[in-house]
C-alpha cells in the first residue's frame, strides 16, 4: 500500500503530537500564542483561543509541502490486498475501508498532513476553545453540501454524534468519545458546541465520526445500519458523503471507484476518478505496479530490489507509527495457556527481533523498545527497564518456573496435563508476514511452545478478535495516532468496542493514561507515558515484535506525492503532461 492518499490519517490509532508549541491544545495555533505554560489551557487569559481558519491552515500547508497547481484529469489508481469492508463510516475500523470513506466523508475536523495534529480541513472552518477549558465551538463551513446537493447543517453533525455515542451503532470509536464528551449540540444551522468532561489534549482527537447525512439515515434503525444498501454499497444513491469524492461503485473482490466532487467546499481534487483496485497477494501488486496497472503501492522489503532503479519509478523510505505485534487472549474462560505473565515473557525472549529485522526485514525497521515508535515524543528506550535480548535459555528457566515442563520428552512443555500448545491467527496475503509467522513457529518450538499458524483473510480475523474474540494468538499490524496515549488498545474499557482484544486491564494503567490525557506539558506527558510503556513492557499483553518503515513507490508522473507516515492528501495529487 501507499502511504495513505487519504485527506487526512487520523484514524485507527491511539497517540503522537509533533509539534511541541501546539501540544497543549491540540489543533490550536501556536502562531496565536495559544499554548500556555501549563494545565489550565486558557489560564488568565479570560478569552477564547482560535484553531486556524481554513483559509490560514491551507496555504500554509501548502507552502510548508511545496504543493504546485496542476492540471486536472486522469485516474489515480491504487491498490489493496484485501476487499474493503462496508461504505458506512461509523463501521469502517480497517484500513481498506477507512481510506475509502475518508474520501468520501467528512469529519468535523480534519488531519495535518505535516503531523497529525486536527486541523480545520474537514467541515469546520475554525473552532475555538472557551476559557473554561472544556467548551468547543465549531463554525461549519456555510459552502458545504451532501452529494445529492443538500446543504450541511448542524443537525447532520448532531444526528451523527448521537449515533457516535450510542453502542447499538456499533461503532469501535464510541467508547473513547463517551469517554471524553459531556454534551453536544447544535447552535444553529453552521454552528455546534462540544463540552468535554474535563480539560484535555485528546477532545480533537476524540471526534473521530464522520458526519452523515441525517436525511438519508434517520429512518433506519441504528442496529440495521450494516446491512443497509447505503453500507453494502448496492444502492449508490445512499451513499451519500460531503467529501472530495463521490461513491460510484463497489464490485466485490475486485474493485472501487469514485469521482471527483466538482461541488467541492475545500480543495476540490485535480483527478477526475479514484479507483482502487484488488489484488489476491502482495506478488500479484508489484507486479501490476511494474505493468504500469497501478500509480502507486507500498513495497515489502523484499520487494525493493526489484523495483528499485526501474525508469520513471521513485521510491521513498520514512519511519512510521506502525508496529508489528502479537496480541494474546487474556479471558480465562477461553484459555488459561497466557494467564502468567512470565509465559509471555518467555515468548518475548525467545525471539530474535534483531534477526527478524536484519534477515526478515532487510533493515527497514527497528526492534521496539516499549511501546512507542521513534516518531513519538515520548520516545526514550534508555528509560525501558526490561529489555528482552534474544535468550532462549531464559525463556524455558522463565516458562519453568510457570510450572510448564516438558515431562514426558515429546519437545512441549506442559502443565497440569494440558500443553503448551495454540492456534495463531494473522492476516493473509504477505510473504513478509509469511515469513515471519514461520520464524516465530520455529523460535517458540525451540522453547517448548507448539504454535500453529493459520492465516485468515482479514475481514475473517477481525471478526475472530474483535466481535467473537475467538482466538488465542494472533498477528496484526497498528498505527498510533497524533497523541501516542495508548489506551485505545490497553484500555481496560476498550475490550468491547475497541482495541483491547486481549482483555487485559491494568487499574494503574489506566490511572497513568488519564493523567496523561490532562497535562498539556509535553515533557511531563512523555515522562507519564514512558511509565505506561513500561508497565506494558513488563505485563506484555501483546509483545511489541518491531516498529517498521514505510516504504512506497510510485511513477515519477505523480506531482504533489509526498508519502510520510501521516499520508499525503489527494486533493493535490495531478499527473504531469503527457503522462
Amino acid at each position: 500500500r501507499p502511504a495513505r492518499l487519504d485527506r487526512r490519517r487520523l484514524l485507527l490509532s491511539a497517540g503522537a503530537l509533533g509539534a511541541a508549541g501546539a501540544l497543549a491544545r491540540s489543533g490550536f495555533a501556536s502562531a496565536q500564542d495559544a499554548t500556555p505554560a501549563s494545565g489550565s489551557a486558557a489560564s488568565g487569559a479570560g478569552q477564547p483561543i482560535k484553531s486556524l481558519t481554513r483559509d490560514e491552515f491551507n496555504a500554509g500547508m501548502v507552502k510548508d509541502l511545496g504543493y504546485t497547481e496542476g492540471k486536472q484529469g486522469g485516474t489515480f489508481l491504487d491498490s489493496n490486498t484485501a476487499d474493503i469492508q462496508t461504505v458506512m463510516p461509523f463501521l469502517a475500523d480497517e484500513a481498506a475501508s477507512l481510506g475509502i470513506v475518508g474520501l468520501i466523508f467528512d469529519t468535523i475536523t480534519g488531519g495535518d498532513p505535516r503531523n497529525g495534529q486536527p486541523a480545520p480541513n474537514g467541515l469546520a472552518d475554525w473552532w475555538e476553545l472557551a476559557p473554561d477549558d472544556v467548551t468547543y465551538t465549531f463554525h461549519l463551513s456555510q459552502n458545504a453540501k451532501w452529494h445529492d446537493g443538500q446543504p450541511v447543517t448542524s443537525a447532520d453533525v448532531q444526528f451523527s454524534f448521537d449515533a457516535l455515542a450510542d453502542p447499538e451503532t456499533g461503532s469501535a470509536y464510541t467508547g473513547a468519545f463517551n469517554d471524553s464528551v459531556k454534551s453536544w449540540k447544535a447552535i444553529d444551522d453552521h454552528t455546534f458546541e462540544i463540552v468535554a468532561k474535563q480539560p484535555t489534549i485528546t477532545l480533537l482527537y476524540d471526534l473521530t465520526a464522520f458526519i452523515i447525512p441525517k436525511h438519508i439515515w434517520e429512518s433506519v434503525p441504528r442496529k440495521d445500519w450494516k446491512s443497509d444498501p447505503g453500507a453494502t454499497g448496492q444502492d449508490p444513491k445512499r451513499v451519500i458523503g460531503s467529501g472530495p469524492f463521490k461513491f460510484e461503485e463497489w464490485k466485490p473482490g475486485e474493485s472501487v471507484t469514485l469521482v471527483r466532487n466538482d461541488d467541492y467546499y475545500d480543495k476540490v481534487p485535480y483527478i477526475d476518478d479514484y479507483t482502487m483496485k484488488i489484488w489476491p497477494d502482495q506478488t500479484s501488486v508489484v507486479n501490476a505496479f511494474l505493468n504500469d496497472e497501478i500509480d502507486a503501492t507500498g513495497l515489502e522489503p523484499a520487494d525493493v530490489g526489484g523495483v528499485q532503479g526501474q525508469p520513471g519509478i521513485q521510491i521513498e523510505s520514512y519511519s512510521t507509527r506502525g508496529f508489528r505485534y502479537l496480541p494474546f487472549n487474556l479471558d480465562p474462560k477461553i484459555t488459561p495457556l497466557f494467564q502468567d505473565k512470565r509465559v509471555r515473557q518467555a515468548l518475548m525472549f525467545a525471539l530474535d527481533r534483531q534477526s527478524i529485522v536484519d534477515d526478515i526485514l532487510l533493515g527497514y525497521g527497528e526492534v521496539a523498545q516499549g511501546t512507542q515508535p521513534k516518531v513519538s515524543y515520548a520516545y526514550a528506550p534508555d528509560k525501558i527497564t526490561t529489555k528482552y535480548t534474544f535468550d532462549p535459555d531464559k525463556a524455558k528457566q522463565l516458562l519453568a518456573d510457570a510450572g510448564w515442563k516438558d515431562s514426558n520428552g515429546d519437545g512441549t512443555v506442559e502443565k497440569d496435563g494440558q500443553a503448551m500448545q495454540f492456534e495463531l491467527l494473522y492476516p493473509s496475503g504477505s510473504p513478509t508476514t509469511d515469513q515471519l509467522i514461520a520464524y516465530v513457529q520455529d523460535a517458540w518450538k525451540k522453547v517448548g511452545v507448539a504454535m500453529t499458524p493459520r492465516s485468515l483473510e482479514f475481514p475473517a480475523m477481525l471478526k475472530a478478535l474483535q466481535e467473537t474474540h475467538d482466538f488465542r494468538a494472533g498477528a496484526l499490524g497498528f498505527n498510533w495516532d497524533a497523541t501516542f496515549i495508548q489506551d485505545a488498545m490497553f484500555g481496560c474499557a476498550q475490550y468491547q468496542g475497541g482495541f483491547n482484544f486481549m482483555k487485559y486491564c491494568n487499574p494503574d494503567l489506566d490511572k497513568i493514561n488519564a493523567q496523561a490525557k490532562i497535562t498539556f506539558d509535553q515533557a511531563k506527558r512523555a515522562d507519564l507515558l514512558i511509565r505506561a510503556s513500561n508497565i506494558v513492557n513488563d505485563e506484555l499483553p501483546v509483545l511489541v515484535l518491531l516498529f517498521g518503515k514505510g516504504i512506497v513507490a510510485y511513477h515519477d508522473r505523480l506531482q504533489n506525492y509526498k508519502p510520510n507516515t501521516w499520508g499525503s492528501p489527494l486533493n493535490y495529487l495531478w499527473f504531469k503532461a503527457g503522462s
